[in-house]
């Protein structure tokens, strides 16, 4: 595993919990070798992560839309920054350039970047590893709503079990080496009438 994409909130949220798992984060890249990949903004968890990785050594590449390097937000000192046209060529990038992906706190922009490499791993778009950092238990209510899609059955449970979860950079990346992707996505067709 050579480079991880990270999403997160450019916000540092309301407990300085979440700006303390960043950093713990990064520094457990660094210190494991693997690179960042992230949204390449220098504010909130983001920046936290970036800069943490930076300080012990690492590599930290960002991908940032015009739209928001226009708004100063850029990091400057990064290993490289790409400059794409949209939050879609973000993505696809972040996607490209990475091994597996980890989502920390964050808000909606956070949760669509989750939600979207999510269901390309369930169409078989990738088999990557794909991790909550459940810092200060952020993800529980999200943890929840997966298990009520399960049972529900709009969500077969081996894509459950797709999402990893754990609290420490140390156990997910544990979970990251151990996991076996599920087969590509089948679709069941209702009975006809």
């Amino acid at each position: 595993m050579k480079r991880i994409a990270v999403f997160c909130g450019s916000a540092s949220g309301a407990s300085a919990a979440y700006t303390e798992g960043a950093s713990l984060l990064g520094k457990t890249l660094a210190a494991q070798g693997i690179g960042l990949v992230y949204g390449g903004s220098s504010a909130g968890l983001m920046g936290a992560v970036a800069q943490a990785v930076l300080q012990e050594g690492g590599e930290a590449i960002g991908v940032i839309p015009t739209v928001l390097q226009e708004k100063e937000i850029a990091h400057t000192n990064l290993t490289e920054l790409y400059i794409v046209d949209s939050m879609h060529e973000r993505k696809a990038k972040m996607a490209e350039l990475a091994d597996a992906f980890i989502v920390m706190p964050g808000g909606a922009g956070t949760m669509e970047e989750f939600f979207e490499v999510f269901t390309w791993a369930q169409i078989g778009l990738h088999q990557k590893p794909i991790g909550l950092l459940n810092i200060a238990h952020y993800f529980d209510p999200l943890v929840s709503f997966f298990d009520h899609m399960t049972d529900e059955r709009f969500l077969q449970e081996q894509y459950r079990t797709m999402l990893l979860v754990e609290e420490s950079p140390e156990q997910l990346l544990a979970s990251f080496h151990s996991h076996t992707p599920p087969a590509v996505k089948t679709y069941e067709k209702e009975p006809t009438i």
